[in-house]
């Protein structure tokens, strides 16, 4: 392990978060060749970069990071902004999209890479960190693995169908939704920076599978005119004027 990763705290770091919840030990067994190989590849970028953000914090700051970090929670909003999508004919696959590509990320990420990497999160591995994640974040501890993020994952996996689908010319926008989500992980400590271009490259393989597999899909059922392709919650209301 480097140096940086070792480094203690001016300050006696906490045991307890601000609920008075256990934070456990700095983590000190062996870890995974995995989780070495990425904390002393990336221990430099990591480190200048949580600097970063714990020298520019703020309490104003910390509150706005704090509600817009829990967007990205379980992936509830991404899956409800998919699910709002499929109401419409001209964004339904786009939504199946969301949907489908945030599935696949979860299932790269929280079935297939994270227990096998187990790398510890910042605040598990650094005195200095563990100061630094005490003083930002006062919700329940994150349980999981560090890399990669999973908040990240699901951000890229649903917001690459949607750029790929969408006008191009507008949709890459939604990449800085992805950019701030992994920006406010690194913020409150609970993610290196390195988790966070993990997260963009596995949930970015995600959204393109999604993206191909919804494509083919579609194609098959607008030959067939299929009525998931053509119908619209709008034309429930248009049906029962005309009724009227």
């Amino acid at each position: 392990m480097t140096d940086i990763l070792t480094t203690t705290a001016a300050a006696v770091a906490p045991t307890v978060d601000y609920f008075g919840n256990q934070l456990g030990e700095i983590v000190s067994d062996p870890l995974t060749a995995a989780a070495t190989w990425i904390n002393e590849t990336f221990a430099s970028f990591d480190h200048a970069i949580l600097s970063f953000y714990h020298n520019i914090r703020s309490e104003p700051l910390d509150v706005f990071v704090q509600f817009f970090t829990k967007l990205g929670d379980g992936g509830i909003f991404l899956i409800l902004l998919g699910l709002f999508l499929l109401l419409f004919k001209k964004s339904r696959k786009v939504g199946f999209g969301m949907i489908l590509g945030i599935a696949i990320g979860a299932l790269f990420t929280n079935i297939l890479i994270k227990n096998q990497v187990a790398r510890p999160r910042p605040y598990m591995i650094s005195e200095e960190y563990r100061l630094w994640f005490s003083e930002v974040w006062h919700y329940k501890i994150e349980s999981e693995f560090s890399f990669p993020s999973g908040h990240t994952t699901a951000a890229m996996a649903t917001m690459t169908p949607v750029f790929l689908f969408l006008n191009k010319k507008k949709s890459w926008l939604a990449f800085l939704f992805v950019i701030a989500l992994g920006a406010s992980r690194n913020y409150i400590m609970v993610h290196f920076p390195s988790d966070i271009i993990g997260g963009i490259i596995i949930g970015g393989i995600a959204g393109i599978l999604s993206y191909l597999i919804i494509r083919a899909i579609w194609k098959k059922l607008e030959a067939k005119e299929s009525p998931l392709v053509r119908f619209d919650i709008r034309d429930l209301g248009k049906n029962k004027k005309k009724a009227a």
